[in-house]
């Protein structure tokens, strides 16, 4: 019988409820909780070897992130990702991305420079091993680089407001190996630019690589619908929902 991965990492400086409250997100975030997934207090404190208390305290929060929906007599389920709620999201993070970039090429320091290059060669490594987790991971510390090279506290806050619900449809884009050559390539030309010092080439490297991820992750939102391309200009609530 395969193990259940939904497991509390006790922490000896955080309250129970926070525990559960960490591990029920990064299994939201990271899809081991699927949109539309039930959660059932009662099947989560099994889970989970813990009182069904912290359980009811975790699901409130998620509600209040927005990752987890109330439905009428069904109870709590994990919040779908729809098209509408991913754009609004990556519409802005497009704009905070491409300020990096911008950014980085007139502030980024030697040391800097070469610790990007190195998560370019780490990120290129990472989607060879095929864990999902440790490509995303690389993809984040990546792009960290290039945001904390900014120099600027209020943008890397703003960034990091963004940064889990990113996480979010990153992981659907980085799950699809096929576009796991375009990401490196992707990464490869962000970084060149900033090391030419180039503002315009770099900005338009950060928006080309959230555009492609927009795309990506439409097309299968609209697949797991069942709705093909048929609909490519509609900007609807269509959701993943497995």
């Amino acid at each position: 019988m395969e193990k259940d991965s939904l497991q509390v990492n006790m922490d000896d400086f955080l309250p129970l409820r926070d525990v559960v409250f960490n591990t029920l997100r990064k299994a939201i975030l990271t899809g081991e909780l699927k949109p539309g997934e039930r959660l059932m207090e009662i099947h989560l404190a099994n889970r989970l070897g813990v009182s069904r208390t912290p359980i009811r305290e975790a699901i409130r929060k998620l509600e209040l992130e927005g990752l987890v929906t109330m439905i009428p007599r069904r109870g709590a389920e994990v919040a779908q990702i729809t098209e509408k709620s991913m754009k609004d999201v990556l519409e802005v993070r497009r704009a905070l991305d491409a300020l990096c970039a911008e950014l980085a090429c007139d502030r980024i320091s030697e040391e800097e420079m070469g610790k990007l290059e190195e998560a370019c060669a780490g990120f290129e490594k990472a989607t060879r091993t095929g864990d999902t987790t440790a490509i995303a991971k690389a993809d984040v510390a990546l792009h960290d680089i290039i945001v904390a090279a900014t120099g600027n506290r209020r943008l890397v806050q703003l960034v990091n407001n963004l940064a889990e619900q990113m996480y979010r449809y990153r992981f659907e884009y980085i799950k699809d190996e096929s576009q796991h050559e375009r990401l490196v390539e992707e990464h490869r030309i962000i970084y060149e630019s900033i090391r030419a010092k180039d503002r315009e080439a770099a900005a338009a490297a950060a928006k080309m690589h959230i555009d492609n991820q927009e795309k990506s992750v439409i097309r299968q939102i609209r697949l797991d619908s069942g709705d093909g391309s048929a609909n490519a200009g509609n900007d609807s609530g269509q959701c993943i929902n497995r």
